[in-house]
């Protein structure tokens, strides 16, 4: 729902880009798995910034989504609250065409939640070649006892005792391209999100056929597909109750001319449903916010609902390097959400201050606070179909 307006003069901080690949610490799953096991090294943001329309891609070649074949794995039982390592179909791949791998943590079949995991995004020779830091290159696996939504201990965790199955992020597309595009300079990208994405989907709809519950979720880059697989998922579980549960990407302007040019370089086009409500979308029309707003017109059964730092300097560093106002971080979030509740969707929201980075996978998951109402509860409550408001930051610097 829309919330007042905050918004104030401010220089967003860009010195937290420390946080922009957050990665899930590594376990020994014992599985042989060529998943890599250390996080690289995060150093400064580039200094050199390419706009979409100086980056030539040449080529593409679309690969169908997989749709209806599961991925297959060892038919060996998999010990309670232990991650099982998925090998993805053939088609599902990394930025540079390696083996893409997800993962299933199985608890009651009939709450599930469906994880994308953030991690950056790449648009250009500098931006995707081996120097840049603005992208996550390899799979890491979930942690075995993370925090946040994945503390399987906490008793106040919503998804305590929930099935899940986390979708890694390896190809600088924020899981929605798939295309081949080559960016000069020997840089060579893999954009094939969306065909890893939809390979996870089909492998849960196969595992978990009789889904109560559904709780598409994401950080960061994670979260900005979070609408377009849940709509996804009710073409696939009708009779499922699908939420979405977006953490931090509520700023990212919804331009045409932006989606139009990162459309093209990462094959968007090839990752439009084909639904009634988006026959004739271009890529300039599959805007970011806009997913929400195509997914809500397409299963209005929904229920949408996002998290954000009113001045995320995860968002401000993306914001500034495709050209946008970082200052204007805050009025972007809430007129994204004005635009989504012109259309008729309804998307609540719950805004926190300060500059920090996405929280789902954080200890302050249980304790982030905002005008007395505590995230968690805030959660627990969407999840539960309890009612719910609209949380927004008073005085929004933190």
């Amino acid at each position: 729902m829309s919330a007042p307006l905050f918004s104030r003069p401010r220089i967003v901080a860009l010195f937290a880009i420390a946080g922009l690949l957050a990665v899930a610490c590594s376990n020994d799953d014992g599985t042989g798995s060529t998943v890599a096991t250390t996080a690289p090294a995060v150093s400064e943001a580039p200094t050199t910034t390419a706009t979409v329309a100086d980056t030539v891609a040449d080529t593409t070649a679309a690969t169908e989504p997989a749709t209806t074949e599961p991925a297959t794995t060892d038919p060996a039982a998999v010990t309670p609250g232990d991650w099982e390592d998925i090998t993805a179909p053939a088609d599902c791949m990394c930025s540079d065409a390696s083996e893409f791998h997800y993962f299933v943590r199985e608890g009651d079949p009939n709450r599930v939640v469906l994880f994308f995991e953030g991690g950056g995004a790449c648009f250009s020779a500098e931006t995707c070649g081996p120097g840049s830091n603005t992208y996550k290159r390899a799979i890491f696996p979930p942690p075995a006892d993370g925090d946040g939504i994945f503390d399987v201990d906490n008793e106040r965790n919503p998804f305590l005792g929930w099935s899940m199955v986390y979708v890694p992020y390896c190809t600088g597309d924020v899981h929605i391209g798939n295309t081949t595009t080559d960016y000069g300079d020997g840089v060579v990208m893999q954009h094939k999100g969306y065909v890893n994405g939809t390979a996870a989907l089909a492998g849960l709809v196969d595992r978990f056929p009789g889904v109560e519950q559904l709780v598409v979720a994401g950080e960061s880059a994670g979260s900005i597909p979070s609408p377009l697989y849940a709509g996804l998922a009710h073409d696939a579980l009708p009779d499922t109750r699908i939420t979405v549960l977006a953490d931090g990407s509520g700023a990212y302007p919804g331009t045409a001319g932006l989606s139009a040019g990162i459309g093209a370089l990462w094959g968007t086009a090839n990752a439009i449903p084909d639904w009634p409500e988006t026959e004739g979308l271009t890529t300039a029309d599959w805007t970011l916010p806009g997913l929400f707003v195509h997914a809500g017109a397409h299963a209005p059964e929904i229920t949408f609902a996002r998290h954000d730092y009113a001045y995320d300097a995860v968002q401000a560093f993306f914001t500034g390097l495709v050209g946008g106002d970082p200052e204007q971080e805050l009025a972007t979030i809430d007129g994204n959400e004005t635009m989504i509740e012109g259309t008729g969707v309804e998307l609540w929201s719950y805004i926190s201050p300060g500059n920090s980075h996405t929280v789902l996978g954080k200890e302050q998951f249980y304790t982030e606070s905002v005008n007395g109402v505590l995230l968690v509860d805030w959660v627990t409550a969407l999840v539960r179909g309890e009612p719910v408001e609209d949380v927004h930051c008073v005085e929004c610097d933190g």
